[in-house]
């Protein structure tokens, strides 16, 4: 059926204009009739999902290998989920128990997966890999299509549902146009690694599961709440056009900075060793979040402090003389350790994370301190660290002086949570810097699960009391002379990286691959304009309507095909 509107809402997560042919993802797997019997061998069928589930973690395992970052951890995750022998055992005993093979599969892996979603959160996450994870070894086991992304053969337009977080990893962007799903968020996995490839995305818009195969669509990730079908010559003309300015950007050469002077730190983020060559390459001007959990996950114990400091090492030497800031493992909600979080919790996203860990495992973090501090003794980067997860006064200055102990020099917090915000002024009077993490103060300011996408309206980081919190820190911050930077995804959109610039934030770290556009916005701009766009976004009633007000204001943005 075609689509009833020329236009559909949408929420914008990867900026950027492009025109193509819209190609569905293929349907999902069918679920087995209810009760399907088994007619073979037990034994046999039973060693038939056993053969089936290696081979789904074998070939998970040899497209990670050809991938790095994001899109590796997200691919060796799904391939260890496949090779969870708990769910290869229970759909065993239920085909011994008379079931056939994939009607075995199917419910082993939907009671984990029902158990999974109920948490909410990173467990909620988990519960799509484990769907995913069912499908691709029902699909062997019927001999159906596997579900992926599509190849048709030319570049297109992909629409969806929503992407399995496995599915996502794989996206090429020489081949992916752009990404339209009817579910997702600002922050879920699919929206974060659409900015990462570059890949203009909209989510959380329903209508696009009308959009027929074939059809002709542009795709507006900038403006986010636009996906324009059969457009007009003229609109194609003008994505194209876009798309054309956007190819030609160079990649970052130089200090970032407002067309009257005002210096502001490009920086970049990195969660793995590998990453950080890339995003010198890219032309970081350093590390605003260095994300240390890779040493720590799909793990049964910490790792030693002789492991750290090498691991630490090969992203400061990837930055000799310049900023890298390291943030101390950030456990719980979405990353749970067994040798560190609780076994469950109610509400894991308002629970023991962060540097809360720390209460009952205080060896953890003073030999992640120490590691930190002997790599920066051995490498010349200028180190910094952070701590995630801070909500007091109290504990800013007692990590700070935890920090220091261990002799590292310069010691900060994220704000992450509203009452950080809120405080800033006595939480940053402890503290050398503050980094605001947005993904998750605007969870926890909007009580808005980042997860799930009938919420993603509310996930936004254009939410003016989002923004205010924003202005709130950085305020306190300068009453101590403190300087304050954005690390969460909200630094990467160039429009509103020149709003949170005009709020007082002075250091914005994003994936590589967002610096050449968040630089040339804010090269076209004065410091007295990003304060008046701020102002805007302040006072707007919603993020829709603070978006379209910056937007207007910004013809750089349609110049540069964003």
């Amino acid at each position: 059926m075609a689509p009833q509107s020329h236009r559909l809402s949408g929420i914008g997560v990867s900026p950027g204009r492009v025109v193509g042919v819209a190609v569905p993802m293929p349907p999902a797997v069918p679920e087995p009739a209810a009760g399907t019997p088994l007619a073979e061998d037990p034994d046999a069928a039973a060693a038939r999902v056993a053969e089936a589930a290696d081979r789904v973690r074998a070939e998970l395992e040899r497209v990670a290998a050809r991938t790095s970052g994001t899109a590796r951890d997200v691919l060796e995750a799904t391939a260890l989920m496949a090779a969870d022998p708990a769910l290869v055992a229970d759909a065993q005993r239920r085909v011994r128990d008379g079931l056939a093979p994939e009607r075995a599969v199917w419910e082993a892996a939907e009671e984990i997966r029902a158990a999974l979603a109920a948490h909410g959160g990173y467990l909620a996450e988990r519960a799509r890999d484990v769907a995913d994870v069912r499908d691709r070894v029902v699909a062997v086991l019927t001999g159906a299509a596997a579900p992926g992304v599509p190849h048709p053969g030319h570049p297109f337009v992909l629409v969806a549902e929503d992407l399995a977080p496995a599915d996502t990893a794989t996206l090429d962007p020489a081949e992916v146009l752009a990404l339209v799903t009817a579910g997702g968020g600002p922050t879920s996995h699919t929206a974060i690694l659409a900015r990462t490839l570059g890949i203009p995305g909209v989510v959380a818009a329903p209508g696009v599961r009308d959009v027929p195969a074939g059809a002709t669509v542009l795709v507006d990730g900038g403006a986010g709440v636009v996906v324009v079908v059969d457009p007009t010559p003229e609109e194609v003309a003008s994505a194209e056009a876009a798309a054309r300015a956007r190819g030609a950007r160079r990649p970052l050469t130089g200090p970032g900075r407002t067309r009257d002077g005002r210096r502001v730190a490009l920086l970049a983020n990195v969660g793995r060793p590998e990453e950080a060559a890339a995003a010198a390459e890219a032309g970081a001007e350093g590390v605003g979040l260095f994300r240390t959990e890779f040493c720590f996950l799909d793990r049964q114990e910490a790792p030693d402090a002789a492991e750290q400091v090498r691991r630490y090492r090969e992203v400061l030497a990837a930055f000799p003389g310049r900023r890298v800031v390291v943030r101390t493992l950030d456990a719980g909600a979405d990353k749970p350790l067994p040798f560190l979080t609780p076994g469950h919790e109610p509400n894991p996203a308002l629970g023991v994370r962060g540097l809360r860990t720390a209460v009952a495992h205080p060896e953890v973090l003073d030999i992640q301190l120490a590691a930190i501090a002997e790599a920066a003794e051995a490498e010349s980067a200028d180190v910094e660290v952070m701590a995630p997860m801070v909500a007091t006064p109290e504990e800013a200055a007692a990590f700070v002086e935890r920090a220091r102990a261990h002799g590292l020099r310069r010691a900060g917090v994220m704000v992450e949570v509203p009452s950080a915000a809120l405080h800033a002024e006595a939480v940053l009077a402890a503290c050398d810097f503050a980094s605001i993490g947005t993904n998750d103060l605007t969870q926890y300011a909007m009580a808005a699960d980042r997860e799930v996408g009938a919420l993603a309206a509310l996930s936004s980081p254009w939410q003016p009391a989002a923004l205010r919190l924003v202005e709130l820190t950085c305020r306190g911050a300068a009453a101590h002379g403190r300087p304050v930077g954005v690390c969460g995804e909200a630094a990467a959109d160039p429009a509103l990286a020149v709003v949170l610039v005009g709020l007082g934030v002075g250091s914005l770290s994003m994936a590589p691959v967002a610096l050449p556009d968040v630089a040339a916005v804010l090269a076209a701009v004065t410091e007295d304009e990003c304060r008046e766009l701020a102002r805007l976004a302040l006072a707007a009633r919603s993020a829709d309507a603070a978006r379209a007000a910056v937007r207007e204001r910004l013809p750089v943005l349609a110049d540069l095909g964003l």
